[in-house]
């Protein structure tokens, strides 16, 4: 098998992610050498490769779910928001500037050309290249500076399939809504659809799966449904609302289990930090702004932010700053990372993402931090409580203990219960997770022992065979392959022409 194919959505957090990777993982069991590519990801869950490049993790997870190891090349593009007017543009995994909407229409000639020659690339290398779109292809509005949806499938003479969330509501009207406001020539390319996350009989839906195909003239591919937990890792926070799962469990007053409480900064990043303390049998996670949640913990966890400087200004605002400190004067369990691990700093200095220049940390660690214009991205590897640890780090503070005496923590520092850290990915390390937990508890003063047999690599897995095994037994897999092999599909027919007859000349 041989091709490509570009999974878009009608919206954000439709599905396109963990379908992009359950169609990898059913390709790679059929002995395709497949592998992801998104053009453009607006993201602040990033994750670095083995070169050190900076991608989104949402296609590190399709890599994973592919048996291969991610690039630079499977998201050439990707967007890291510091403000509601700017982000940070990354390329081929470096950054390349700083811009908001206006400024970055300057770039996108350029961004184009990239992201089609990684995309190149890719099918060079590979059998089998599964494309993922950004948003929605109908956002008429950003069409002229499109990267992701319907000018990448019109460049590389790629069929679409649209997925949509049937759990939110109105999935009917969003498949023929997003067909009908594309031009001619993009409705030309979209082959089909695929329903997400239904709950229920599956007769219940055949009536209007065969309606959408009357009136579209393109089939249902299938209909995926609900599975608790197979969210994957999401590309933004939005994801925090719509899921149910651990990260927001409902039996966080419950204490028969170890609470831990993250902060639900802002401008959260790489929130996923948090995953593997979620898997732990008895351990409740919660991310929250409350400051009666945050004190009643019995681990707070400071995560990653792209706007340390904001968001510790929010922290301040809603009160979560002094119970934080509190928490340090009385010795309950605290851990920053990257950016948490920032704030709880004595001082910062930050010439760079927020241009405040001197401001005063939480003052909980003797560390002093200067935000530098160069971006520190790589692996990482040390060992901390008797456990080796692996990890990754993506900054532009870099920290300084200014105490000889102070206590190591990873590249951090600790005192007393309170500890800090510029790598992510450190909990995702089993035996240094059981050895932490076991701490925090100890310190929390709770009758608390993890289990000793989470295997959080084995987990994430076990996630991804999931999700191959509801493509492979939900979806028209002899359908999707043709698709794939054969390209788009000839004389299919168009929508509300009307509404396209400036966009077809």
């Amino acid at each position: 098998m041989q091709g490509a194919l570009l999974v878009a959505g009608t919206g954000s957090d439709a599905g396109k992610s963990v379908l992009v990777a359950g169609m990898c993982r059913w390709l790679a069991r059929c002995g395709v050498r497949v592998a992801p590519f998104k053009a453009q990801n607006m993201s602040l869950n990033s994750f670095v490769t083995r070169n050190g490049a900076e991608i989104g993790r949402a296609q590190a997870m399709q890599a994973a779910a592919a048996g291969i190891e991610p690039t630079a090349d499977m998201n050439p593009v990707l967007l890291k928001p510091g403000s509601d007017r700017s982000s940070q543009v990354i390329v081929l995994g470096r950054p390349l500037a700083e811009a908001d909407a206006v400024g970055y229409r300057g770039h996108v000639p350029q961004l184009r050309r990239v992201a089609l020659d990684s995309l190149a690339r890719l099918r060079d290398r590979y059998d089998v290249v599964i494309c993922e779109g950004a948003g929605s292809p109908a956002e008429i509005n950003l069409r002229e500076g499109d990267l992701a949806n319907m000018a990448l499938a019109q460049a590389a003479g790629l069929p679409v399939i649209v997925v949509g969330d049937i759990d939110r509501g109105g999935v009917f009207a969003a498949m023929y809504g997003t067909l009908a406001l594309l031009p001619r020539a993009d409705q030309a390319l979209v082959a089909g659809f695929v329903i997400n996350k239904f709950r229920g009989a599956p007769e219940l839906l055949r009536g209007g799966l065969a309606m959408l195909r009357e009136l579209t003239g393109r089939p249902v591919y299938g209909v995926l449904p609900w599975r608790e937990g197979l969210q994957g890792d999401a590309e933004d926070s939005l994801a925090l609302d719509a899921c149910p799962g651990p990260r927001s469990d409902r039996s966080f007053g419950n204490h028969g289990f170890l609470r831990v409480a993250v902060a639900r900064l802002p401008r959260i990043s790489n929130f996923t930090d948090a995953d593997a303390l979620a898997a732990e049998p008895g351990v409740v996670v919660r991310f929250t702004d409350s400051p009666a949640e945050v004190a009643a913990a019995d681990l707070v966890v400071l995560p990653g932010t792209r706007a340390t400087v904001a968001d510790l200004d929010w922290l301040a605002e809603r009160g979560l700053a002094e119970v934080i400190a509190e928490r340090g004067r009385r010795g309950a369990p605290v851990l920053g990372i990257c950016g948490g691990y920032q704030m709880l700093a004595e001082r910062i200095d930050d010439p760079v993402e927020s241009g405040r220049g001197l401001v005063a940390g939480l003052g909980l660690l003797p560390v002093r931090v200067r935000f530098a214009a160069a971006k520190r991205v790589g692996r990482t590897a040390g060992r901390a409580l008797g456990a080796p640890v692996a990890g990754y780090e993506i900054h532009h503070g870099i920290a300084e203990v200014t105490d000889p005496a102070a206590e190591p923590f990873l590249d951090g520092c600790r005192r007393g219960a309170v500890c800090g850290t510029s790598w992510h990915g450190v909990l995702d390390n089993d035996e240094f997770r059981r050895a932490f937990l076991n701490e925090v508890a100890t310190q929390a003063g709770r009758d608390f022992t993890p289990a000793p047999g989470t295997d959080f690599a084995a987990l994430r897995e076990a996630r991804l065979d999931a999700l191959g095994d509801l493509v492979a037994g939900h979806l028209d897999t002899s359908a999707l392959a043709r698709l794939i092999t054969e390209g788009p599909v000839p004389g299919l027919p168009v929508l509300v022409a009307a509404l396209h007859h400036r966009c077809s000349r």
